[in-house]
């Protein structure tokens, strides 16, 4: 019976980095649900295995204490895809100015 568990767990980590690799989703990525203003630190907490709270509170001591937590947040909202488009806001806004042209 250990054998039969330990390949059940091989082939789910297998199944698992499989469906990752197919998918091809990145490791961070702005979830459309549980976000509180952009999804910067949901994201960054998806993508670190953490708690969101965690990192919303990382931020708010960053910005507390020299102010690095706001430009922090603002280029991860910017650069962190959004899980729905696929796209960072940077890419949209950089595509629709090239677009114009």
């Amino acid at each position: 019976m250990n054998t039969t568990t330990e390949h059940a767990a091989s082939s789910n980590t297998s199944s698992a980095s499989n469906d990752a690799g197919q998918t091809g989703s990145l490791p961070f990525c702005r979830p459309a649900g549980g976000r509180l203003v952009a999804g910067v630190a949901a994201g960054v907490a998806r993508g670190l295995g953490i708690d969101p709270v965690l990192v919303r509170i990382a931020f708010v001591v960053l910005a507390l204490a020299g102010g690095a937590g706001v430009p922090l947040y603002l280029a991860g909202w910017l650069l962190i895809p959004d899980e729905v488009s696929g796209q960072s806001v940077a890419a949209e806004l950089i595509r629709s100015v090239s677009a114009g042209r």
